[in-house]
């Protein structure tokens, strides 16, 4: 098996199977979501597969290699492949995706089309974290902006047609700067080339770098989000259905903290150490601005898209943290935050199937009538707010301590740093057990009582919250479970970056000319 093409398997199965769904007899979507379904765990299972057959978790290169040729003229190629920082998100698509068709049952608008897309959707995503072509990069993720923008538009809420439009703006202008970027990177030079490897091996000059990695830095923090490109996002979440959420939440933020590690971090390291503070900066913006606006929501979908924002911001400090932990952390919460974003957008659906409602004033004590939703509620934001035992509390403290012991940042940033971090952390508990408490505890609401059939949550509900909860628990009591399979890649990643700050600052490449640049500006590491 291990000249099987494993990852052009797992790329193509889902859209290739996607086609045989209108022709599939189906009157009521009953067939087609089983076909879904079925389609999901089978792709799902090749992913266990190659992981488990093809995968050396000790080897930070890159494993399951395919290329075939496309464009010989431009050394354009179908080139897939994955090491520690795409199979981990590879195994996270293929979990989240599946649960997400799962989530989807009660569809009954159009459900052939909306399965079409999410199995489209189902490729496209590992297409992403698998290609290793920059051209071929951006054609999927262009790709998956699509089935997203359909989905939005035709299944979501009131506002669902302004959501979606907001979405594909965002998304697609941010794209360009990726296609300006690639094609600068693979026409550098004396060859022309769109193999990541070989266009990461160029010698770019330092002014080149700091342009290129400004323009990934565009796109890239639309898609996390970051401060201020954030906005499509409280829109996009407040008109989607529990799917979408859970694409959303669980793989689309990803693939922007992915693309900053691929391209920005791995492709280009001199530009990496002077942006490296600025990602920093924006990192705490993001932790600390989206808690205090996630604590003035009123909204449901809203607060938890709030909160997903604040929780990306650890990614960022992470990424530039110039630390093996700092950075393994960043990767940690990428995974902690899928799973966890996935499980309340879930649960912020199913509460809205039964209240008809989002408001948290119009909610109260329908945790005496739902015992299961109460547990679920409770649990999952347990994990949010990273109590120690779950996912979120290692990787936010890998994430504290890297950056904390982290040689290459003056003393006096560090320390306004992680204070203005850990006013984040204090917020996150204050505006989750306020929600939790607005709408599980208190009085109940005699009006929505009498109007809506509050039902407690039925097995399909309570099997994809255990699905979720069993690894979000799993990586809290043992992370190496997960951090083994991307480490040797992370501590090669640290190394070169650990490399160019002290070649910038000696070379005289980068000017400090005030104590504010060098209190910002990441030192020679000793």
């Amino acid at each position: 098996m291990t000249n099987f093409p494993w990852l052009t398997t797992i790329i193509l199965f889902p859209i290739v199977a996607s086609l045989l769904i209108p022709i599939i007899p189906d009157k009521d979507g009953k067939t087609v979501r089983w076909y879904a379904l079925i389609i999901g765990l089978i792709d799902f299972a090749i992913i266990i597969s190659a992981f488990c057959t093809g995968y050396d978790t000790n080897n930070p290169d890159l494993q399951l290699v395919e290329s075939y040729a496309w464009v010989p003229q431009l050394d354009l190629n179908w080139s897939v492949g994955a090491d520690g920082l795409s199979m981990p998100l590879i195994i996270l698509t293929g979990f989240i995706t599946t649960l997400a068709i799962m989530a989807a049952w009660p569809v009954t608008f159009k459900p052939k089309l909306f399965y079409f897309l999410m199995l489209v959707m189902y490729g496209g995503q590992i297409a992403v974290f698998a290609v290793q072509d920059m051209l071929l990069f951006f054609l999927v993720w262009e790709l998956e902006l699509v089935p997203v923008y359909l989905i939005l538009s035709i299944w979501g809420g009131k506002k669902r047609l302004y959501a979606a439009t907001k979405f594909i703006l965002y998304t697609a202008g941010g794209s360009l700067f990726i296609l300006i970027a690639a094609l600068a990177m693979a026409f550098y030079g004396d060859t022309v080339t769109f193999d990541m490897r070989a266009v990461a091996a160029k010698d770019y000059a330092l002014n080149l770098q700091l342009l290129l990695y400004g323009a990934f830095l565009i796109a890239y923090a639309v898609k996390l989000p970051i401060f201020p490109l954030h906005t499509w996002l409280p829109d996009a979440h407040g008109e989607a259905t529990a799917p979408a959420h859970m694409l959303l939440a669980g793989i689309l933020l990803k693939m922007g903290g992915y693309a900053l590690l691929r391209m920005n971090a791995g492709m280009l390291p001199d530009a990496h150490a002077v942006f490296a503070p600025i990602l920093v900066i924006l990192g705490v913006v993001n932790i600390v601005y989206a808690a205090l606006t996630s604590f003035a929501q009123r909204n449901l979908k809203r607060k938890i898209a709030y909160s997903s924002i604040s929780h990306m911001g650890f990614v960022l400090i992470g990424i530039a943290s110039f630390t093996e932990i700092g950075l393994s952390g960043a990767v940690l919460q990428m995974i902690s935050h899928g799973l966890i974003g996935a499980s309340l957008f879930f649960l912020v659906g199913a509460t809205y199937d039964r209240t008809h409602t989002l408001i948290l004033d119009e909610m109260g004590g329908v945790g005496k009538k739902m015992k299961k939703v109460f547990a679920m509620w409770t649990t999952c934001s347990m994990a949010s707010l990273a109590l120690p035992g779950m996912s979120g509390f290692v990787a936010e403290v890998m994430v504290f301590i890297g950056f904390a012991t982290s040689d290459a940042y003056n003393p006096t940033f560090k320390v306004l740093v992680i204070f203005l971090a850990a006013v984040g952390v204090i917020l996150t508990p204050i505006y989750l057990l306020s929600m939790l408490r607005e709408i599980l505890y208190g009085p109940e609401n005699k009006e929505l009582i009498e109007n809506e059939v509050l039902t407690d949550a039925e097995p399909r509900e309570v099997f994809i919250i255990g699905c979720l909860l069993v690894p979000i628990i799993g990586i809290g009591l043992y992370p190496k479970i997960v951090t083994q399979i991307y480490d040797a890649t992370t501590v090669q990643l640290t190394a070169r970056l650990r490399d160019a700050v002290p070649t910038l600052i000696e070379s005289g490449e980068v000017a400090l000319n005030s104590e504010s640049e060098l209190l910002m500006r990441a030192p020679a590491i000793r």
